[in-house]
């Protein structure tokens, strides 16, 4: 498919929960009428769900799409050893240097984790 805001073409391979999770629409009238994948809600209302979940659960965190799209690109593809290169293809960026904001917080995180880490070998 084509990202629509970059026009770069996206293949990416599905880990088995988001497969899970197609299978689970493939009869959705929604998704029967329109063709896609999962049905479409908008920015607004995923931010909206969001919110009513952090309620529920407690989390005083502000979460939005924004928001778990950069948890999906630090802590689920870069800490766990994703290349920089394939998670930005994932994420539709058009460069590396877009890219690079998500790996910034990564340097921090290291930088906290050898201070622990220093700590616990003394």
């Amino acid at each position: 498919m084509d990202r629509t805001k970059t026009g770069v073409m996206a293949n990416i391979p599905l880990l088995p929960q988001a497969e899970k999770i197609i299978d689970k629409y493939n009869d959705h009238p929604k998704v029967l009428i329109t063709g896609r994948l999962l049905p479409l809600i908008s920015n607004q209302k995923v931010n909206a769900y969001l919110k009513e979940i952090s309620v529920l659960c407690g989390i005083t965190k502000e979460l939005t799409h924004h928001c778990a799209r950069h948890t999906f690109a630090t802590t689920v593809t870069l800490s766990n050893g994703a290349p920089i290169e394939t998670v930005s293809k994932m994420l539709g960026h058009s460069s590396l240097k877009s890219t690079q904001h998500y790996a910034k917080v990564l340097d921090k995180k290291v930088a906290y984790d050898m201070k622990k880490l220093t700590g616990v070998l003394k």
